[in-house]
């Protein structure tokens, strides 16, 4: 029997490819044991986080895998095979070059040498300073994107190994590559122009260059670039409710309801039309930065699957026949946002990757929005209470009205004339 997502691929629905990004910062570098002590990984920071409130589930602690080592090559495979089976079409692997400077680049390197890693893959340059932060406003730089003259040029000669390779993604048959922030780059059309000549004269033809929307970027086409790419948590315009829980210590960061980031996601719109939707499965970054957090509560495997079954029903609307969609991301695990499995919820993310893609449609709203448990109520008041039922009840019967109506298509396009015209009013 054909699941909803073959079935709706064969009646001429758009080719939707689950792509989540990868880091590659667990190994030992040079570089870390310079900056931060012999022997440093991500594994270092992710086993010191502590919880900052009852019920907050810190720290983050692999399960299936344990505190890996991506200088070998076998957990690579491994990763490769559990993200197939349950339903990752590709990896985006972070970039790290600072003029002609690589780090973090050996599971790279050895994920291109080796054939029997047949996972498809793209890269995201993540073109920022490193810094080691002392205080709110002081910011020691470790290594710096400098931007000299032959930059451009050097950049698009690193690429092409993997540009080159047959299992790099590809969109109408070119390349795709992300800039994580093209706001940095002095003259982004003028960088972006010398890449595309640079791969047509060798013979990689046209490419597709990506704009990651982060630190308020919203606009890709400014920088000439042919897409954007959310990037969540980034951009976010929802206020906290750091005073609806009691902390256990001093704290000085935001926490958010999971539901609500995930809403404005959903609803997002932008004047340039090639967006591509990213979703995340939880985010806590409690490992890396302690008080100054952000912390999203009920970012559990319920909440993640209708998240991104939602946003895959409606990318499937768009029409454009080959779509990507990105999970932030496979192994993020000192910001709390990983799909590989933990001690927490197991396989919980993966499976609910899975079940998303493959249609199943368990929720018609986000199932847990509740608050941590904490003994003492006095912050509680009656028609605070009255209010939340409310809300919750009127958004489970407009939810369901959603799904009534993307399961009818007919229904669907009726409406979509609509839903456009008052989208704007929405932000």
């Amino acid at each position: 029997m054909q699941s909803l997502n073959e079935t709706l691929i064969s009646n001429n629905q758009p080719n939707i490819r689950l792509i989540a990004f990868y880091l590659t910062q667990f190994h030992p570098t040079p570089e870390n044991d310079l900056w931060w002590g012999k022997g440093f990984t991500e594994w270092t920071n992710v086993t010191k986080a502590e919880p900052l409130f009852e019920g907050h589930r810190q720290p983050h602690l692999p399960s299936d895998f344990g505190f890996y080592d991506l200088r070998v090559r076998e957990t690579r495979r491994d990763q490769i095979d559990m993200a197939k089976q349950f339903g990752v079409d590709g990896f985006c692997y972070h970039y790290y070059w600072f003029s002609g400077k690589r780090i973090l680049n050996l599971p790279l390197d050895d994920m291109l040498a080796d054939s029997e890693s047949d996972m498809p893959f793209c890269l995201c340059w993540a073109n920022e300073n490193w810094t080691r932060r002392w205080d709110a406003a002081e910011h020691e730089v470790l290594i710096a994107q400098k931007y000299q003259p032959d930059d451009d040029l050097n950049f698009i000669k690193s690429l092409v190994p993997f540009l080159e390779d047959k299992r790099y993604i590809r969109l109408d048959g070119k390349p795709y590559l992300i800039v994580y922030r093209p706001q940095h780059l002095p003259d982004a059309r003028k960088t972006v122009e010398i890449w595309r000549d640079y791969c047509r004269s060798i013979g990689i033809g046209e490419i597709h260059v990506c704009a990651a929307l982060t630190h308020g970027n919203e606009d890709y086409a400014q920088f000439g670039f042919d897409s954007g790419v959310e990037f969540p948590p980034h951009n976010l315009r929802s206020p906290n409710i750091n005073n609806q829980v009691k902390f256990e210590k001093k704290f000085h960061g935001n926490v958010m309801q999971y539901a609500d980031i995930a809403s404005y996601y959903l609803g997002k719109s932008y004047a340039a039309k090639h967006v591509f939707k990213t979703v995340f499965p939880s985010w806590d970054n409690t490992a890396r930065t302690k008080e100054r957090a952000l912390v999203m509560l009920n970012g559990e495997p319920d909440n993640y699957e209708y998240w991104l079954a939602s946003t895959i029903d409606l990318v499937r609307q768009s029409g454009r026949r080959d779509e990507l969609i990105f999970i932030n991301a496979w192994n993020e695990w000192a910001e709390g946002c990983h799909l590989e499995p933990d001690r927490w919820f197991g396989h919980g993310f993966l499976q609910a990757t899975l079940d998303a893609k493959n249609g199943l449609r368990r929720f018609a709203t986000f199932p847990m929005i509740g608050l941590p448990h904490d003994d003492e109520v006095s912050h509680r008041t009656f028609w605070k209470d009255i209010g939340s039922v409310v809300y919750f009840h009127a958004r489970l019967k407009f939810s369901n009205l959603r799904l009534a109506v993307n399961r009818r298509p007919w229904l669907r396009a009726l409406l979509l004339p609509f839903i456009l015209a008052v989208r704007p009013f929405r932000k």
